[in-house]
């Protein structure tokens, strides 16, 4: 792993450990506790595996857990699904290439621009690559600088977007966050995922709290209540769709309700 990502790894270990208490696994609650969750050799012993071994895993050090040590920690921690993929995929030891420019063909441009549904092209850092006129009604991508065309930093840093999900703006941010750490944890030392970070963190007070939470979603069907300031109250289901022939791709399309 490279150094970022064994970092990532090592922090998701520990948000995850700090997250559980002795009662929920059935231990005896023992001496008074300084911080919160389990302690490193409560995890050890629980997946058994040496105590040593772990505190080097959550120190992100350069070991290389095996697939049955990665299953039994997640079984310790009481990881979902989603958790336990993410888990594994941070020990992955494929080079990814830095993220450069990810261009969209224009058989998917036209497929976008013909939908007459909001709908937008989204990169693997969630920049936005194209959208066609029904999106730019409602998120106006076309009136952002070009290194600003980014959904988070849109979200997040822009008060424009606070004001157009309103009271749920929050939750929508989280829900957010959770989906782009699974991405991000996988490509931390890429220059560009650094930069954006920062971004984030300057421009949102909220963001390094949400952040070391370090909670993982997969992108998943929903649906948004909107205020527009021009076209009113809007809500929309909203899917999003893995473009097999353009790895890294992401369609999002909204459907008026």
């Amino acid at each position: 792993m490279e150094e970022l990502r064994r970092q990532a790894f090592a922090d998701f270990l520990r948000s995850r450990r700090e997250r559980l208490s002795p009662q929920d696994l059935g231990l005896p609650s023992r001496a008074r506790r300084r911080t919160p969750g389990l302690r490193r050799e409560e995890v050890a012993e629980l997946a058994g595996i040496g105590v040593d071994w772990y505190i080097r895993l959550e120190q992100g050090r350069a070991v290389s857990p095996s697939a049955a040590t990665l299953d039994a920690l997640a079984r310790a921690l009481r990881l979902n699904k989603v958790e336990h993929s993410h888990l594994r995929a941070l020990t992955r030891g494929a080079e990814r290439r830095a993220l450069a420019g990810e261009p969209v063909s224009d058989a998917l441009k036209r497929l976008v621009d013909g939908l007459g549904l909001p709908a937008y092209v989204l990169g693997r850092r969630w920049d936005v690559l194209h959208w066609n006129a029904e999106a730019d009604r409602i998120f106006a991508f076309g009136r952002l600088p070009p290194e600003r065309r980014n959904v988070l930093l849109n979200v997040l840093t822009n008060p424009a977007a606070r004001k157009l999900f309103g009271t749920a703006w929050a939750d929508e941010a989280r829900r957010m966050i959770g989906q782009f750490r699974a991405s991000h944890d996988l490509f931390a030392d890429d220059p560009a995922f650094i930069d954006l970070l920062s971004a984030l963190r300057a421009g949102c007070p909220e963001f390094n709290g949400w952040w070391k939470a370090h909670e993982v979603r997969l992108p998943a069907p929903g649906t948004k209540r909107l205020r527009h300031p021009t076209l009113g109250v809007l809500r929309f289901e909203h899917t999003s769709f893995l473009v097999s022939d353009e790895p890294g791709l992401r369609l999002v399309i909204y459907n008026p309700v």
